[in-house]
């Protein structure tokens, strides 16, 4: 389905994450879709928190500008990055490790970043995740109450 949905992605992985990072690169590319690759490039050692504050960003960033850009970050086990995107307002990251939990964040929460772990993930698997996360839409309807009381939450702690 997401080779008919063309998409602008934000990549990020740390060490951990990169090789699963760079197939997922390619795979979204053959697809048709637009990615912007911030890193790593290889396999020696950064931050996580690092990469995952860069895709948040630009994903805020393009959203901002009316875009819908969507990130994905990649680490070893995929809550690390999840933790550190969420600091970012307007970012709903989530961990994904099946299909049933990646299409209902979604479809009730309109998550914008999917979190992944390159050491407890397959490539075959870590697709099959990408692919219902990019295919589910974001339902709105009742769930959208729920989407603006996190919304809420985040500006009452912005103002201090």
């Amino acid at each position: 389905m997401t080779e008919n949905r063309k998409l602008r992605i934000f990549l990020g992985a740390d060490h951990g994450g990169f090789a699963l990072k760079e197939q997922l690169k390619t795979w979204l590319l053959q697809r048709g879709h637009d990615v912007g690759d911030f890193g790593t490039h290889s396999t020696d050692v950064v931050d996580y928190p690092d990469l995952a504050l860069l895709v948040a960003q630009a994903v805020v960033g393009n959203r901002a500008g009316g875009g819908d850009a969507v990130g994905i970050v990649i680490d070893s086990i995929g809550q690390a990055s999840a933790i550190a995107c969420n600091k970012v307002p307007g970012i709903r990251a989530v961990p994904g490790y099946d299909l049933f939990a990646v299409r209902s964040s979604r479809e009730h929460n309109d998550a914008n970043v999917l979190c992944l772990g390159g050491q407890v993930l397959g490539p075959g698997l870590a697709q099959s995740l990408v692919e219902a996360w990019l295919d589910t839409p974001y339902a709105a309807g009742r769930h959208k109450t729920r989407v603006d009381k996190i919304a809420a939450i985040e500006r009452r702690f912005a103002k201090g």
